[in-house]
């Protein structure tokens, strides 16, 4: 039976354990713990408890979280499990013990989720305590007497800042299929991954750090930029009960240096974005957090901080570009690879581009947006990478360039927006989009210019290699040059990323080192002051790549890794972005599209013609005449989307000439 509906419930617990609060418990007391019964309360008034299913030989006990971003995760795989055992007698029962949820908020999870079991509101965390849970997602399995015999992860699928591509072990229904079978549970216990649940705590009496005078000034200048309603972040910090609800999880993602997302190295660079907690702070949040999160005095609270919900952009933009005119479909779970879609803003002129914005339309699917600008003979080479016009990732706040700075946006120049997904546990929809800000064509003195150190054809890791070291050199600038921001980008096996700059005299300086790679956050490290890099002078970058078991992300330690557009495919790529002046630019710039060398590059000879149409026939798998965008390789697809006039995702042969002689 499917569950259309969810439970909120309050809870009134006879439990068979004496006065021992079971989440004090070591794990081996935990097992073999009997529940007795818990009576739960829905929001109709009908009571349910676990003497309703006294007849199931297992019930699951899976608590969740409405925000935590694992226990979402795990929210498609119970659905999946409780379909399939539910006929064999199983109950899995969703249990949100969570101070900061309410009521509305289970509501509004279980419509948005589809959730197809019982989800209860456990108040007072009373059931988590008596069965030892301390995470979301942390699964407990009672037999049909009750006893606990399993507790810990669902699989070993995701984790704190890693996502494989399938699991390598299914232990929830490794588990449930031992005990519907009379047999012990091999693997009893598993370590949790995941957000600390929200207990109610007893503040510390007398406590000298409170929430309104200490930690909300804290909070409030250094992560509600991201921590509000219809921000990236998974929740907000904008109360005091939704903050107090998260402080141990708050706590550990600090002492763990994962918030805020920060991985430069303090000895090297001065960064005009440097998102690092100063020392100060970060004890004040961690003695607040081991005083049990007290209130305090709500008129200590600061005065409301005043944010900008649309383009963080000084002025509305003057130019808007969405992605295309139609959403695009992300599904639940499960590896989306590298959206590409081409966009014709039909500039009539060149522009200068001193401000970019993306606006991903769905933070929380949207890993990172790269948008390039290319002219019609650039597109045909086009692979993916190289220099781009504007990025997001999230916490990524918009590029704008000092006064007198801009990129150029050539005339006729299409946009190719490079989108990489990630599930969330719910389907959704995306339609990001880019905002553009013009400088004044005269009021340009200098030309930026992303550049990069890339080694792509040499870059071979090694199966198991736990520190494969890579390098790679930019071309020697030939002119005087102004560096403005640093950011390099690697994939999952990521270990740590370098750059030196090597002087036209001999002198090498660390930029930038970033000890701690982390692929989660594609971050631009802009410089506080540009710096001058004399000609001659090259950026060199060291890079170094983790392919063994150790690295949680790696999607197979066993693999020889090469380079590749894929996340699972690995790129060393060390982007720069220099300023030029301006005199200097136009004199090394190629001839623009209206002169007749451009003219005679954007004409299609019928030979190379030919070459392209025999290209397709041979991309075509299953030889049924029609290429789709599914059998196109990632980085033909630009030039797929160019070819394909109806946008109807297939290409026939005919379509294909027919694009082609119009670019002749």
């Amino acid at each position: 039976m499917r569950f259309s509906s969810f439970i909120c419930a309050a809870l009134i617990l006879a439990i068979s354990c004496g006065n021992l609060r079971a989440a004090e418990a070591t794990r081996t007391e935990r097992l073999g713990r009997v529940i007795t019964d818990a009576t739960l309360t829905d929001y109709r008034g009908s009571s349910v408890s676990l003497a309703d299913v006294q007849d199931k030989p297992v019930v699951v006990l899976a608590f969740l979280g409405t925000e935590c971003p694992l226990a979402k995760l795990a929210v498609t795989k119970l659905n999946a499990l409780a379909k399939e055992f539910e006929p064999r007698g199983v109950v899995i029962l969703g249990i949100n013990s969570n101070r900061q949820d309410s009521l509305a908020d289970l509501a509004a999870q279980a419509k948005q989720q589809e959730i197809g079991f019982r989800l209860l509101k456990d108040a007072g965390n009373k059931l988590a305590d008596v069965a030892g849970a301390e995470r979301t997602p942390e699964v407990v399995v009672l037999d049909q007497k009750r006893a606990i015999r399993y507790f810990g992860r669902i699989d070993d699928q995701d984790g704190i800042g890693y996502r494989r591509e399938a699991a390598k072990r299914q232990d929830l229904k490794s588990a449930i299929e031992e005990l519907l079978a009379g047999k012990p549970v091999s693997v009893a216990t598993t370590e949790v991954e995941g957000c600390h649940i929200g207990k109610v705590r007893e503040p510390k009496p007398g406590a000298e750090v409170t929430y309104s005078k200490h930690v909300a000034p804290i909070l409030q200048n250094r992560c509600m930029n991201c921590h509000r309603p219809g921000q990236v972040a998974p929740f907000a910090m904008t109360s005091y009960d939704e903050v107090a609800g998260w402080a141990e999880t708050i706590a550990e993602v600090i002492k763990d240096n994962r918030m805020p997302p920060w991985h430069a190295s303090p000895d090297h660079g001065k960064f005009a974005n440097a998102r690092n907690l100063p020392e100060d702070e970060k004890k004040v949040i961690l003695d607040w957090v081991k005083a049990g999160a007290p209130e305090g005095d709500r008129r200590d609270l600061p005065p409301p901080k005043s944010f900008t919900d649309g383009w963080q952009l000084p002025r509305e933009p003057d130019l808007i570009v969405n992605m295309r005119d139609k959403p695009y479909d992300v599904p639940a779970s499960g590896t989306v690879r590298y959206q590409y879609f081409v966009v014709d803003p039909k500039l009539a002129e060149d522009k200068w581009v001193n401000a970019a914005e993306i606006q991903p339309g769905e933070r929380s699917v949207v890993h990172h947006v790269l948008v390039f600008a290319k002219t019609e003979s650039e597109m045909r080479k086009f692979d993916g990478e190289g220099a781009f016009l504007a990025a997001y990732v999230p916490g990524f706040l918009p590029q704008q360039y000092p006064t007198g700075m801009a990129k150029l946006l050539p005339a006729g120049a299409k946009l190719v927006f490079q989108i990489h997904y990630t599930p969330t546990g719910k389907a959704t929809q995306d339609t990001s989009r880019i905002g553009l800000l013009f400088a004044d064509e005269k009021s340009v003195t200098h030309a930026v210019m992303t550049s990069e150190a890339r080694k792509s054809g040499g870059l071979i890791i090694p199966p198991n290699a736990s520190d494969s070291q890579h390098e790679a050199n930019s071309p020697k600038s030939p002119v005087d040059v102004q560096l403005l921001n640093l950011m390099p980008h690697m994939h999952v096996r990521g270990k740590s990323f370098r750059y030196e700059l090597q002087s036209a005299d001999g002198r090498k300086e660390t930029l930038l080192d970033v000890p701690h790679y982390d692929f989660n956050w594609q971050t631009s490290y802009r410089l506080a002051e540009p710096l001058s890099i004399s000609a001659g002078s090259s950026l060199h970058v060291v890079a170094h790549f983790d392919n063994s078991e150790k690295n949680l992300n790696n999607p197979n330690p066993k693999a020889t890794v090469r380079w590749g557009e894929q996340t699972w495919d690995e790129m060393l790529i060390g982007y720069f972005d220099i300023a030029i002046a301006r005199e200097t630019f136009e004199s090394t710039r190629k001839v623009t599209g209206t002169s007749r060398r451009e003219a005679a590059a954007e004409a299609i000879s019928p030979a190379i013609a030919a070459r392209v149409i025999d290209g397709l026939k041979q991309l075509d798998k299953n030889k049924d005449g029609v290429l789709s965008l599914e059998e196109t390789p990632d980085r033909l697809r630009p030039v797929f989307k160019q070819l394909d006039l109806n946008g109807d995702e297939k290409l026939t042969v005919e379509e294909a000439r027919q694009a082609l002689q119009k670019k002749r």
